[in-house]
């Protein structure tokens, strides 16, 4: 079983920055992908940005450039980096973490970009 607990999200004007956390219930590095996922009103929920046990990482195409997702192995702790935001940004985050052969999901949180 892995808990996850998200935080960090609000409401920003477009061009402005926030930053997300997610805080896991065990060691990130037993892990086998941590991830951010969003999901705005009446669409399928999308893929963000993760990060391998090893530390790579991939992006949406659409957020290429501005989100930048990191760790704190100390923390167990993932975070997603969101600059130079827009308004197609606004939806609910979701963090992920795979672990063995099931995903996890945190409650979500807010985002909420205004032009």
């Amino acid at each position: 079983q892995v808990q996850l607990v998200e935080s960090g999200g609000g409401s920003v004007q477009a061009g402005g920055s926030l930053r997300l956390s997610c805080a896991a219930s065990r060691s990130i590095f037993s892990l086998n992908v941590m991830g951010w996922y969003r999901q705005a009103p009446g669409k399928q929920r999308e893929l963000v940005a993760v990060i391998s046990g090893g530390g790579a990482t991939n992006y949406a195409d659409s957020v290429k450039g501005r989100f930048t997702i990191s760790r704190d192995s100390a923390k167990n702790t993932v975070y997603l980096q969101m600059n130079s935001l827009k308004p197609e940004d606004t939806a609910v985050y979701y963090c992920n973490a795979a672990y063995r052969i099931d995903n996890y999901w945190g409650q979500g949180t807010q985002v909420t970009v205004s032009s």
